[in-house]
């Protein structure tokens, strides 16, 4: 049972985090999906997010909170209410809380490539990630 929830978790990840026909180009891996039993009725998902030199997000917002840690390169990252843009390099960090909107998501370079480890908690069947601003 639990093998399949991981599969089905893995599968709707991917399916809700694919770039948007509206130009996004980051490419987003699922990596892990469960459920959190100490958080009843919440899950934890990770995503491998990798931007090619330039590339960027489109606004968006989760449902939940979202740990980032960059792996590689360095990420351009801003979120609302929130301050200014940050430039975040390989081996920092960064915390969305819960109704923040993701205003920039980008690779900070025009040369190399650039990937962060996304880890949202999130309550079951939530949509992950959604395009636009928050309402």
């Amino acid at each position: 049972m639990k093998r399949h929830f991981l599969w089905f978790a893995a599968a709707l990840c991917a399916a809700i985090l694919q770039p948007n026909a509206a130009g996004a180009d980051e490419t987003v891996k699922p990596v892990f999906a469960g459920s959190l039993p100490n958080v009843p009725g919440n899950n934890l998902t990770a995503v491998l997010v990798s931007y090619k030199p330039g590339e960027k997000s489109e606004t968006h917002h989760h449902a939940g909170s979202v740990f980032a840690y960059v792996i590689s390169g360095e990420i351009r990252s801003q979120i609302a209410p929130g301050g200014p843009a940050k430039v975040y390099k390989a081996g920092e960090s960064f915390f969305e809380p819960p109704g923040s909107t993701h205003l920039v998501s980008e690779n900070a370079s025009d040369t190399e490539p650039a990937s962060l480890l996304a880890v949202i908690v999130a309550e079951d069947g939530a949509k992950l990630t959604e395009a636009g601003q928050r309402k």
